[in-house]
């Protein structure tokens, strides 16, 4: 409480207030020396956490005030609501402006004499009501944006909602609780540091007695330390959680308004209403903080163009304490004054709280910044007049029974900390948290930690169960073919790997990497498995993880028809997706003709691995030449069939003149090298060292004369074989 000193004429410079000691001696033990802890805290409490709940439990609407605007963010959702609305109204403006009549559906456009007037009326109105449904629409989005979109996220279900309420909550809480715990453990530095000192003698006289003789017609053993603040000009008082500090131009003023001051602080003192503002103060510290430079900037420079520049950079600040924390925290701060002021009524001295009511000055100004920024101003004057005519009235018509102002109706009964049932329900409550918090730990343990998604990916993968293994995997978008995979995971030729041990497993956030052993193909093995957090909550509560990776892509260079992985035929398309596969062993066979063989392959797919190969390359059958030669004999002794000298088509021709009565022999077959060039076709050479022979006879004229000749000529021959199913064909290549 404050009690400003009139202010003297003009020009006269202030004075010192002199010290009246005569209505008391200097006591005969000096002041008492400073004490730690909770000392000098109010009387009435059995304890200090009784005392500390009663001031923290009692203003929930400035706490729930202070808790939205400052965790829901208030100030940043009014600042992208005013920029959101700005930009939208301008927008809706030009469109509206420029297209308006537009709008008009055809009917009410070619409508006698309605259509014309609602044509003008958009032609004229339209930017203005776009701009206006613009600023409206931006407003709500920027402001909701700020304020539920965060809460309503992919994996934000109703549980993720209220767990993170509740989490809020409790941070608030707890900051609130330890922002009010530093308040008053270190009440004592943090006044000295603002300027409050010890009282002198001479000031411990003049004040001490009537602060413990209306301690005493409160009904209060103890009273609150008192340091003095040197200020000879105004007179000032405020009540903290453990101290009253006054300024020193109180000492001129009269026995009765000083007693009236310290009726009213007392009140404030034994009621505890710092703590309550020092909570709530806790509860919306980063946005008290934020405050605090506006407020000292315009208290510091109190200039028009300070304010306005002020004004114009921390407006969202400025307004959400001005309309939101200050007039939820207002109700309590007020009717704390009107109960302080009845502390006068209940000490006798309702004139001098009169006349200091009367001056029209308040005797309790702000404390600093923060104390601006969540404590509302006091009720008017005369309203606390007529509250304090209507106490002393009251307290004097009463002539029999009670009085109407007594220390037990004004302080009330604080009790203990907790009744018998209120502490076996709260018991109750600890112990169903407790247990229930330890189920959901064990749950989290048995089945959502890292070590829990390793070991079920690889069991689902012994499972041959490759719907489970891909829900345990981060990404499952290469996989195209669900079906296909399906189909090769229950395939006779799939082994997955067994006797899996997790070696290691190292957790950094939402990541983390296991060192797992297995045996695969036959030969140990070990692999890192990466895996990662899920950002979704299961159940609203566990949070679960996947295996990072986990498929590899198969490159196989020879695809179609024929090509089977654990007896399921692969697509044949080259410009297709890459077949995905799991972990594990895959038989791989070939397509097979009656030129080539394709020797089965095992396909190995270690965790962590990104592409597999498949090679499969086709072999000559050990039959395949023979069945070449024998295609090759038929087509030479068709050849040897002709009589002609140049069988069309055929490795072997004569060349020597005029020949007759041309007969062909073969004498010796080649030995054909057959090369594969695919697996149904392939190519036919002879090589130098094992070419045919063949035996040419006839009878060749010369200038009328006929004389026999037989020769003999080595031959190759070279072609194309070709296979359809079993069946072999050969092709010649064509001769120059």
């Amino acid at each position: 409480m404050t009690e400003p000193h009139p202010v003297p004429p003009e020009g006269t410079p202030p004075t010192v207030p002199q010290l009246d000691v005569r209505t008391a001696e200097p006591p005969a033990a000096d002041t008492p020396p400073p004490t730690e802890g909770f000392a000098d805290r109010p009387p009435g409490y059995p304890s200090a956490l009784v005392w500390l709940r009663a001031g923290i439990l009692r203003d929930w609407r400035g706490v729930l005030g202070a808790f939205f605007a400052t965790w829901f963010y208030l100030p940043v959702a009014l600042l992208l609501a005013f920029w959101g609305g700005l930009i939208l109204a301008v927008s809706g403006l030009f469109a509206g402006g420029l297209g308006a009549d537009d709008q008009l559906p055809q009917a009410l456009r070619d409508a006698p004499l309605i259509g014309p007037l609602l044509e003008a009326f958009l032609t004229r109105s339209g930017g203005v009501l776009g701009g206006v449904v613009g600023f409206v629409v931006g407003f709500l989005g920027g402001f909701l944006a700020v304020l539920v979109v965060p809460w309503l996220g992919a994996d934000a279900g109703p549980l993720t909602v209220v767990t993170g309420l509740v989490g809020t909550a409790v941070a608030a809480a707890l900051i609130g609780v330890l922002y009010t715990l530093y308040r008053v453990l270190l009440e004592p530095r943090l006044l000295v540091i603002s300027g409050a000192r010890q009282p002198s003698r001479r000031e411990y006289a003049r004040l001490r007695p009537v602060l413990d003789d209306c301690a005493r017609r409160l009904g209060l053993p103890s009273v609150p330390r008192l340091l003095i603040e040197d200020d000879p000009v105004l007179s000032n008082a405020r009540t903290y959680a453990r101290h009253v500090v006054v300024t020193t131009a109180v000492l001129t003023e009269p026995d009765d308004e000083i007693a009236a001051l310290f009726s009213h602080e007392l009140v404030h003192w034994r009621t505890g209403d710092e703590i309550t503002s020092a909570f709530v103060r806790g509860v919306g510290l980063p946005l008290t903080l934020a405050h605090a430079l506006p407020t000292w900037l315009m208290r510091t420079f109190p200039h028009p163009a300070t304010n306005f520049v002020v004004f114009l950079f921390f407006w969202p600040v400025l307004l959400t304490m001005r309309y939101v924390v200050l007039p939820l925290h207002a109700r309590d701060v007020r009717a704390a004054e009107y109960r302080a002021d009845l502390g006068a009524v209940l000490t006798g001295h309702v004139e001098g709280m009169r006349r200091v009511l009367e001056r029209r000055l308040s005797f309790e100004t702000g404390r600093s910044g923060w104390d601006e920024a969540v404590c509302a101003t006091h009720p008017p004057h005369e309203l606390r007049l007529d509250a304090l005519e209507r106490a002393s009235v009251a307290g004097v018509s009463v002539e029999a029974g009670e009085p109407a102002v007594t220390a037990e109706r004004l302080f009330g009964h604080s009790g203990p900390v907790g009744t018998r049932r209120t502490w076996l329900l709260v018991g109750a409550l600890a112990l169903a948290a407790c247990a229930g918090t330890g189920g959901l730990g064990v749950v989290q343990w048995a089945f959502f930690r890292p070590q829990s998604a390793v070991e079920g990916y690889f069991s689902a993968l012994a499972d041959r169960d490759s719907d489970a293994a891909l829900g345990l995997l981060t990404d499952q978008s290469g996989v195209t073919d669900r079906k296909l995979l399906a189909q090769l995971l229950r395939g006779e030729g799939y082994q997955p790997p067994t006797d899996v041990e997790i070696r290691s497993l190292d957790r950094d956030g939402d990541s983390a990497t296991a060192i797992v052993a297995y045996r695969l193909a036959g030969a140990a093995q070990t692999s890192e498995v990466t895996l990662r957090r899920d950002d979704e909550a299961t159940a609203g509560f566990f949070h679960g993880w996947r295996v990072d990776g986990g498929l590899a892509a198969l490159n196989a260079p020879i695809a179609g028809p024929g090509v089977r992985l654990n007896g399921v035929e692969l697509p044949g398309d080259p410009e297709g997706p890459a077949l995905m596969l799991l972990p594990g062993t895959y038989a791989a066979t070939g397509p097979s003709s009656g030129l080539s063989e394709t020797p089965a392959e095992t396909v190995v797919v270690g965790p962590g691995q990104s592409t597999a190969t498949l090679q499969l390359a086709p072999v000559l059958k050990p039959a395949a030449v023979e069945a070449v030669e024998a295609r090759v004999r038929a087509w030479l002794d068709e050849c040897a069939k002709q009589t002609v000298a140049a069988p069309p088509g055929c490795p072997f021709r004569y060349s020597g003149g005029s020949a007759q009565k041309v007969t062909w022999k073969i004498l010796e077959y080649p030995k054909l090298a057959v090369e594969l060039t695919g697996p149904a076709s392939a190519q036919v050479a002879t090589p130098y060292e094992t070419q045919g022979k063949v035996q040419v006879s006839g009878t060749n004229t010369y200038f009328g004369t006929s004389s026999p000749f037989t020769e003999e000529d080595a031959f190759t021959v070279a072609g194309v074989a070709t296979a359809d199913g079993d069946a072999v064909a050969f092709r010649p290549a064509a001769n120059d």
